[in-house]
């Protein structure tokens, strides 16, 4: 049985393949600049050539049919036809509080959808797309939506409601929603197999830091507070989002630019963040070099970045009380020592100790790894995430109605003894050029 995962963003579309009875990754692919001109896709099968070709898509159903093509084609494909896919997974990134876990897709769920998308104006409309253009091409398999925000409905009120008017949260569904759920599922409930404890026992700090990045208290297995607000704006500094900010500061600019409520909110989701410190850099590591050559401005704004992670984590320890361990995960969290670095320096106070050689060799997505130092009283880990799997095992279990909100659920990954057959090549690798990094492999107790 093969499940197909989506994921649609405003100008891209993800995709993964995944065997389901060989437990295996049979191609994963990205179709870039969706709508904007100039497409392409970048696929990568097992046993076969990467593969890139232009192909315009002026829209995701044209990008869906692109995915098709590709996955059937002889030369590059791996399946003979579309029968074979059985089911498919979709990343809806904001759900409200609608949903407290996946879904199979109705047209009461894409209803709902609909009616909650201007919470999530720059993801959910692609997301619609993505689960309507599929829909199209693959009219006779189960559609599931496995929504970021439904992690976050452990959340108790005080963590989630803003000190505002009540009844804007009564009739306007004002309120704290969290994303990156599907990222911090997998991560909470490997974290818990490699501290050998009960996931519902188990309290931890995630940091999944990317593009987009935020922060999640995990208290006894659910989330308890996190970074993100109503809206992915909220919380840390993102490459191109403002993150926390003093609520009154976007009128203020407005009275004093003329600038409308449309640009504003634009500019503080497109042009901040990173991007707006350094005034052309996104990227960390376009930062980095550019800090390494002496950019004041690009060392700002990593130190700005590492302050407010820093911040966080010494909140959300005085929020749970007792901390299990601290975890790094997503793009930079896996791959940016130098960053890491920055977070961690003078931790030591509140129990976090890293190690400053483990922590340059931890550099991979083949493995989860521990950089703190034998004598921290809190491990660290970085666990590299895998939400593809999250949306491949829960649309699997919708199919065939086992499914249920993850306190009730099992997830193969949660075994001692799971391996990501998609990583083992990669990590063979990574040991051939690097042996010593078998010696930072935090294996399950």
């Amino acid at each position: 049985m093969v499940i197909l995962t989506l994921n649609c963003g405003s100008s891209s579309a993800k995709y993964q393949v995944y065997d389901w009875d060989a437990k295996d990754i049979l191609a994963v692919g990205i179709v870039e600049r969706v709508t904007l001109g100039g497409s392409f896709i970048s696929h990568k099968a097992k046993g076969k050539e990467e593969y890139e070709a232009k192909h315009d898509c002026p829209t995701h159903t044209d990008a869906v049919d692109l995915i098709i093509k590709t996955l059937t084609s002889p030369e590059v494909g791996v399946i003979k036809d579309m029968s074979v896919i059985k089911a498919v997974g979709h990343r809806v990134v904001h759900g409200g509080d609608k949903f407290i876990k996946s879904v199979l897709v109705d047209d009461t769920v894409m209803k709902t959808l609909d009616e909650v998308k201007e919470l999530g104006p720059l993801h959910n409309p692609a997301n619609i797309m993505g689960i309507e253009a599929a829909k199209k091409v693959l009219p006779n398999v189960p559609h599931c939506a496995v929504m970021d925000t439904a992690w976050h409905q452990t959340m108790p009120a005080e963590s989630f409601l803003y000190a505002v008017p009540y009844e804007w949260y009564e009739q306007y569904a004002v309120r704290r929603y969290g994303f990156h759920g599907t990222s911090f599922l997998y991560t909470a409930k490997r974290a818990a197999v490699l501290l050998g404890k009960d996931p519902f026992q188990t309290n931890l700090i995630i940091a999944h830091l990317g593009n987009g990045s935020s922060i999640n208290a995990v208290k006894n297995g659910c989330s308890f507070d996190t970074s993100m607000g109503m809206t992915p704006l909220e919380g840390l500094v993102m490459g191109t989002r403002a993150g926390d900010a003093d609520m009154a500061m976007p009128f203020y600019v407005m009275r004093k630019t003329g600038l409308n409520a449309a640009e504003v909110e634009s500019a503080l989701n497109k042009k901040s963040g990173l991007l707006g410190i350094t005034g052309q850099y996104a990227d960390r590591r376009d930062i980095q070099a550019a800090a390494l050559k002496g950019d004041a401005r690009a060392k700002l704004a990593q130190d700005m970045e590492a302050y407010r992670v820093k911040k966080y984590i010494g909140a959300y320890q005085a929020a749970l009380g007792r901390v299990d361990a601290l975890v790094f995960t997503a793009g930079v969290g896996e791959f940016a020592a130098f960053m890491r670095k920055k977070i961690l320096d003078g931790l030591d106070a509140i129990g976090i100790v890293y190690d400053p050689a483990k922590n340059e060799l931890a550099q991979t997505r083949n493995t989860e790894t521990r950089i703190s130092a034998d004598h921290s009283p809190i491990p660290v880990f970085i666990i590299p995430t895998d939400e593809e799997l999250v949306m491949t095992e829960d649309a699997y279990a919708l199919m065939a109605g086992t499914y249920d909100v993850h306190t009730n659920f099992t997830y193969s990954f949660q075994r001692k003894d799971y391996v990501n057959k998609g990583r083992i090549a990669g990590l063979k690798r990574d040991l051939e050029k690097r042996p010593e990094l078998k010696a930072i492999i935090a294996d399950p107790k």
